[in-house]
């Protein structure tokens, strides 16, 4: 009985041992084959960009055969005929036709890289790359223009792409300025400060300083002063300030060292600011007590 006991105890350890591997087998062959599909959806992605690639480039060859054949009738000179002038007509469509194709092909081409998410940096600077020819090309194309029009050969198609050059440069100039004045701005309200200078009656006259009682602390710039009593500075150009007193004390707080009172031949002030950056890190306001 003990027998049988062991060998029916061993027999389901061994069917409980096995079905445990072929569970496990079943779960890797299931992440075996999905990392399969995923493989080969990576690949026919990628097939799929570098034949776009491949086609780009063929169209930019077409480009540079047509613009060969317009550089050549331009250095040829002599009349336009009708059969001429057609024939340039057409390599120019040719070429504005192909440019405006290209950018819609490597816009979307962007954007395959980027719902993909593969990463290769061979690929990003062959689009960077093709991007670049476009921009070169475009501005070619508006040269181009301006010489034939100059001969009377107008290409409706080409003007149309041109104008949307000019366009594009346009808001980029808007933009350009936009931002430059929004810099400039920034880079005037961060070299502005203000001061103002006066006796403690004056200045207390303003909310500048104020006083607790009889025995209490001067506190200087509490809620409510008049901001319209300061004078705005470009802190980078105004490095003295002449106080017309023979007594002056700064009411706010710049640290030690950073300035000096100068005398003048007729006893009066003037604050001198030695270190400018020191000088304005505790603040943009300084006040100054004089009489």
């Amino acid at each position: 009985m003990k027998k049988v006991a062991l060998i029916t105890c061993f027999c389901t350890t061994l069917l409980i041992s096995c079905n445990q591997h072929s569970a496990e087998n079943k779960r890797l062959q299931a992440e075996n084959d999905s990392l399969k599909i995923e493989n080969l959806k990576a690949t026919e992605e990628l097939n799929d960009m570098l034949s776009t690639l491949d086609e780009i480039e063929a169209d930019f060859q077409s480009i540079r055969d047509a613009e060969n054949y317009l550089t050549i009738q331009q250095q040829q000179g002599g009349e336009m005929t009708p059969d001429r002038k057609e024939q340039i007509k057409q390599n120019m469509k040719l070429i504005s036709e192909t440019l405006k194709k290209n950018k819609e092909q490597i816009a979307k081409l962007e954007e395959q890289m980027k719902q993909s998410g593969i990463q290769s940096a061979a690929l990003r600077k062959t689009i960077d790359r093709l991007n670049k020819e476009i921009e070169t090309k475009s501005a070619e194309i508006a040269s181009l223009r301006d010489q034939l029009a100059q001969k009377d050969v107008r290409i409706q198609e080409l003007d149309e792409m041109v104008s949307d050059l000019n366009d594009n440069v346009e808001n980029l100039s808007t933009t350009a300025a936009a931002q430059a004045e929004k810099l400039s701005e920034q880079d005037k309200a961060l070299h502005t400060a203000y001061y103002c200078f006066g006796t403690s009656k004056e200045l207390k006259a303003q909310n500048i300083l104020s006083k607790n009682g009889l025995f209490g602390k001067t506190k200087v710039l509490q809620a409510g002063f008049n901001k319209d009593y300061f004078i705005s500075i470009d802190i980078r150009e105004v490095t003295e300030i002449p106080l017309f007193a023979s007594k002056a004390k700064l009411r706010s707080n710049h640290p030690e060292g950073s300035y000096e009172f100068i005398e003048d031949a007729d006893k009066n002030l003037t604050l001198h600011i030695t270190n400018v950056e020191q000088f304005w890190s505790l603040g943009k306001y300084l006040v100054i007590e004089v009489g």
